[in-house]
């Protein structure tokens, strides 16, 4: 699994409702719909460093495969969860939503579920 690169976000399908089930505010819901973000991903054997870039806001995060990390939401929120690699998938579970990003050809595909809301996102590697 080479997640390594800079990745430019072409297509989400889903992310309003997405982002309103997990609990993000009005303000960030509407923010984030107008904004297709770029992804940095720098891995060294099982230690990642995920950087999204938008023109509003960056945020890092850095975490390693079977270790609990804290992250942040776009408005702030923490929240902790434990990244697992299963089948060249990187699989993350918190108690709101499971994400579950993978490589497909030339495309890195992420999908978010929350309940019943499923959130795709599909990046090309520039």
């Amino acid at each position: 699994m080479d997640f390594n690169g800079t990745w430019k976000v072409y297509s989400e399908e889903n992310l309003d409702e997405f982002l309103k089930v997990v609990g993000a505010p009005e303000m960030v819901v509407m923010m984030r719909k107008e904004v297709k973000p770029v992804i940095v991903i720098e891995q060294k054997g099982k230690d990642f460093t995920y950087t999204m870039k938008t023109p509003i806001c960056t945020k890092v995060h850095s975490f390693s495969i079977g270790k609990e990390s804290e992250m942040t939401t776009l408005d702030g929120r923490k929240f902790k969860c434990i990244v697992r690699e299963e089948g060249g998938k990187l699989i993350a579970e918190t108690d709101k939503f499971t994400s579950v990003r993978e490589i497909q050809g030339e495309d890195m595909i992420e999908t978010l579920t929350a309940g019943s809301v499923t959130f795709t996102s599909k990046s090309k590697r520039v």
